[in-house]
């Protein structure tokens, strides 16, 4: 295990783990406290059809795959502010056409070989393109996240109340809907299309389960988040088990024992 930490395939293996654990439980947080964790779902398998347009017009499927995100993205936050339309409803048709699209392209770009990989993840396969991209995205997200981090917090828990105190709510509801988009294709790497919902999800409701503030919380999420990443991926080797689903389930294997835990009497 030792010799295989030197190695480079698995250094940036474990700094894209540490990466996506920290985005899931950064924004994960919000989605939960909004209750918007259909959104990871959504995004992810809409983004699907960006993948698959990528290999086959034979370029980078996540040059594709980022704008394609943040415009769905945008798109159920349009529909979501808007109210015409449920947003369970926008989800269910993006998720559908999303990866009908992607397999249609995939199939016709002769890249079926490459479906396991986007669907369940392939960190292993990370190169320093990959590694490079996902810590610019992460740059982007702290950009955004960190300054409004108190306007943000406002706005989840009182939106009325940010109104009143003159925050732009629909204009910060925009960007972090655009952030979270951006967040959630980086992670479909670590994880694939299928997966990535879960990381966004079980680690910010296992800390909201240990309770505290909602900083207290964000960096619990985030903590868990990038542990149960690392773990897993350590653990992948000597257990022989795909990464990405050995990632998840340690996730919710913390989230029943917190759970338990919470449950008890006494």
């Amino acid at each position: 295990m030792a010799e295989l930490l030197t190695m480079p395939f698995m250094q940036r293996a474990l700094a894209a783990a540490v990466l996506t654990g920290f985005l899931g439980g950064l924004l994960g947080v919000f989605l939960i406290q909004r209750r918007l964790a259909f959104l990871a779902a959504g995004v992810s398998h809409g983004s699907f059809a960006g993948i698959g347009l990528g290999l086959f017009l034979g370029v980078a499927p996540f040059a594709v795959a980022v704008p394609v995100a943040l415009g769905i993205g945008l798109v159920i936050a349009f529909l979501r502010l808007r109210g015409n339309l449920a947003e369970d409803t926008v989800v269910g048709i993006l998720f559908a056409a999303g990866m009908a699209l992607g397999v249609l392209l995939l199939s016709l770009a002769g890249a079926n070989a490459s479906l396991s990989a986007y669907l369940f993840g392939s960190i292993l396969a990370i190169g320093n393109t990959d590694l490079a991209f996902m810590t610019g995205i992460t740059a982007a997200v702290a950009a955004f996240t960190v300054p409004t981090w108190g306007r943000l917090t406002l706005v989840t828990f009182d939106r009325q109340l940010a109104q009143a105190s003159g925050v732009r709510v629909r204009l910060l509801d925009y960007g972090f809907y655009a952030a979270a988009s951006l967040a959630i294709v980086a992670s479909v790497k670590v994880v694939g299309v299928v997966l990535v919902a879960s990381f966004f999800v079980v680690p910010a409701a296992t800390a909201r389960l240990l309770g505290g503030t909602f900083l207290a919380i964000t960096m619990m999420a985030s903590s868990l988040g990038a542990l149960t990443a690392v773990t897993g991926l350590l653990l992948s080797y000597p257990v022989e088990a795909p990464v990405g689903a050995l990632i998840v389930l340690l996730q919710g294997a913390v989230f029943a024992v917190v759970m338990g835990l919470r449950g008890r009497p006494g």
